[in-house]
């Protein structure tokens, strides 16, 4: 898809209703669909994380969306595909200013350079008791990302066609933290397997898209 289709794509999308959970949940196992049924999340008191759906033209003209593969650490999310983003800090204004500025830190793009189209719905993320507050965004220039070698392995630019494609979507055995050997929804982008929190986000977002499209 041509960025400039992407722009009026995203321009059309941004006074539609969010699908919400129903569009989460279809890349979520149904073991977990049942778990989500019975949290309180807000009696959990979770932290908060703020994370950027960012698209941009390629050297070709092409919409491409980033995602970064994230350093194996000793936590749940180690080697995980995610977007770029991160937890609150003290400075920050409020959940847009702190995906801003994680963008700016875990990938190197200023907010300057990133128009913001509309907040996504939040995601709950259980093992590690965590609200992520998505944010879908453009920029319209091509980008010179860079890493931050702390804490990103590498960048995952995925083309908007590839990413709306239904032979993006994959069913994996995995093993996960509320349950062993199920089948788990994923996208296959770039050869990455993105599962979880990030699938549930991506969702939604290709949800809207294709309603967008209609």
């Amino acid at each position: 898809m041509k960025f400039d289709t992407c722009l009026r794509l995203l321009s059309k999308i941004s006074n539609l209703p969010l699908p919400g959970k129903k569009a989460q949940f279809m890349m979520a196992p149904m073991e977990r669909v049942k778990e989500f049924s019975h949290l309180d999340i807000e009696k959990l008191n979770p932290r908060k994380a703020g994370v950027m759906v960012l698209f941009y033209p390629d050297q070709d003209d092409m919409a491409r969306m980033i995602l970064i593969l994230r350093k194996t650490y000793k936590g749940v999310h180690s080697n995980q595909v995610g977007f770029p983003g991160g937890k609150v800090e003290v400075d920050d204004i409020d959940m847009l200013d702190t995906a801003l500025r994680e963008t700016e830190e875990e990938i190197g793009i200023a907010r300057d350079k990133i128009t913001v189209v509309k907040e996504m719905t939040t995601s709950y993320i259980p093992p590690s008791n965590f609200s992520v507050y998505p944010f879908l965004g453009y920029s319209t220039s091509s980008l010179d990302f860079v890493p931050q070698e702390e804490e990103v392995e590498g960048l995952i630019e995925v083309t908007l066609e590839d990413f709306l494609s239904d032979t993006a979507i994959i069913s994996k055995k995995m093993s996960t933290s509320y349950m062993d050997d199920i089948d788990v929804p994923a996208f296959l982008l770039n050869d990455h397997v993105v599962w979880g929190a990030t699938a549930m986000m991506l969702s939604e977002v290709k949800v809207l898209l294709l309603s967008g499209q209609e």
